[in-house]
């Protein structure tokens, strides 16, 4: 006999808590659970957070980078709810002040974070590659970053009429951000990361 797990919605995923400390995504009304990733992909988030935080200080820019986790509300064009958390998020201060004092979730009635980071594990490739993309367009999220150590590929992808154009790059290619001009890093740079 199967036993089916009841859907759950927006509210009840935010206050959620099965007492072990996991994390998890909300996918179409289900809970699934957040994989805790290898110490390549936790070096991988850290340094690209490290790096916005020196670009966003450099260029004096009202904004705020953070590889806590902060959840994104998603449409996904049917009756329940999805979440997604990305592995890094650069959103302005004042939107960042309003997080601090609630759940660290923006809601889909709340503009979009500024860049969005996903560091590709075996187990999440399919839904960063595809689910994430798609849901983060049409959240109108200008730029998504699929940073990939299983191929070794930094893809940006820029929100241009309601779809991502991507810019893929490799080895000692410069990495070109439309958030971020002045960013100076090279995909080995962040694909090889060691904070």
């Amino acid at each position: 006999m199967a036993v089916t797990t009841p859907k759950l919605t927006f509210a009840e995923y935010l206050a959620y808590d099965d007492g072990t400390g996991a994390k998890y995504e909300l996918v179409n009304g289900d809970l699934v659970r957040m994989a805790l990733g290898t110490g390549e992909h936790g070096d991988i988030s850290e340094f690209l957070n490290e790096a916005f935080k020196a670009e966003i200080k450099r260029s004096s820019l009202p904004w705020a980078s953070k590889d806590m986790k902060i959840g994104i509300q998603s449409p996904r064009g049917n009756r329940w709810d999805t979440c997604r958390v990305p592995d890094v998020v650069v959103l302005p201060l004042e939107q960042w002040a309003g997080l601090k004092k609630r759940e660290s979730v923006i809601a889909l009635h709340e503009p979009p974070p500024l860049l969005v980071v996903e560091v590709v594990s075996p187990s999440t490739a399919t839904e960063d590659y595809r689910a994430k993309r798609s849901e983060y367009a049409v959240l109108n999220i200008p730029e998504y970053w699929i940073v990939d150590p299983i191929q070794l590929l930094v893809t940006v992808c820029t929100l241009r009429e309601g779809a991502y154009d991507d810019q893929v790059f490799q080895e000692s290619e410069s990495i070109v951000s439309p958030t971020f001009p002045g960013f100076n890093l090279t995909a080995a740079q962040v694909l090889e990361a060691d904070s």
